[in-house]
């Protein structure tokens, strides 16, 4: 039985990974005024960071349309029996809607399951390639479908973002909150909750922050498998990873870069962790 796994751009999964792991990623939408470019696939990370800084306009974005996955599905479909689309946590995004309105538009005998992953970036990551593993693997849809819950109830997120004011600028926080932030230099600390992203504290300091995020790990193991994502600071996300072979070794940590899709909100500077913890009973 072969079933297709199918995520979006704001998974942050590295191209060469996600071929490795027949992965189909949907991109998403990001504009600089009048200029409209595809995530990954007509823009690279660098390059949105690059124009983010030197560019007057701040970008936007925009999810990926139900006549999007409508292609999508319908290319598959005829050579799968069936597709997992996993995504971004329709609590921040409208991607998994667009998903879930395009099975709904299909007329077709291939089942396509739509989940929401509750997260973004590597959390999403971490969840997709669970499920991306089974099906390489033969395993039925059914299994797929329940093991990436399973999966998703395993996964925790945290991260620093350098500065509020790319957050200012998306409309994500109010514009007095960050100047007030910036103007004392705190950086932000976020995580997830049942598929929002909550503030966890301010630290003074870069260093501080990474300290609070290996903290975090700590009391998480143990540790099944580790993503870092970073947006221009891999000099900071390959320490942190050395550090991190305390609890966990070398090859069951992935690093990779912020995408434009979310690096709209975060800027140059953001340092994020996902990690998958065991439980007692696994």
């Amino acid at each position: 039985m072969k079933v297709k796994v199918i995520t979006d751009s704001t998974s942050d999964i590295p191209t060469k990974l996600g071929d490795a792991l027949d992965i189909t990623i949907v991109p998403v939408y990001i504009r600089f005024g009048d200029v409209v470019y595809r995530d990954v696939e007509e823009i690279t990370s660098d390059e949105f960071f690059q124009k983010q800084t030197s560019l007057p306009i701040h970008p936007a974005t925009s999810q990926p349309t139900p006549e999007d996955f409508t292609k999508v599905y319908s290319k598959y479909c005829n050579n799968v029996d069936s597709i997992v689309s996993i995504h971004i946590s329709a609590k921040i995004s409208g991607t998994f809607n667009s998903a879930l309105l395009a099975t709904k538009t299909m007329e077709t005998p291939c089942p396509i399951e739509v989940i929401d992953s509750k997260f973004n970036s590597a959390g999403l990551a971490l969840v997709v390639m669970a499920a991306a593993r089974l099906a390489k693997e033969g395993a039925s849809i059914q299994d797929i479908i329940t093991e990436t819950h399973k999966v998703i109830d395993q996964v925790h997120m945290f991260g620093m973002f350098n500065t509020m004011k790319y957050l200012a600028r998306s409309g994500r926080i109010s514009k007095a909150v960050a100047a007030a932030a910036n103007i004392i230099d705190v950086k932000p600390l976020l995580t997830f909750s049942d598929g929002e992203i909550v503030r966890a504290g301010l630290v003074r300091t870069r260093a501080k922050g990474i300290d609070r995020i290996y903290d975090y790990i700590g009391n998480k193991i143990p540790i099944q498998e580790l993503m870092i994502v970073h947006s221009a600071v891999p000099d900071e996300a390959n320490k942190l990873k050395q550090r991190l072979t305390k609890f966990l070794p070398a090859d069951k940590i992935l690093i990779a870069k912020l995408g434009a899709a979310l690096g709209v909100h975060g800027g140059p500077g953001v340092l994020v962790i996902a990690l998958r913890q065991l439980k007692a009973n696994e």
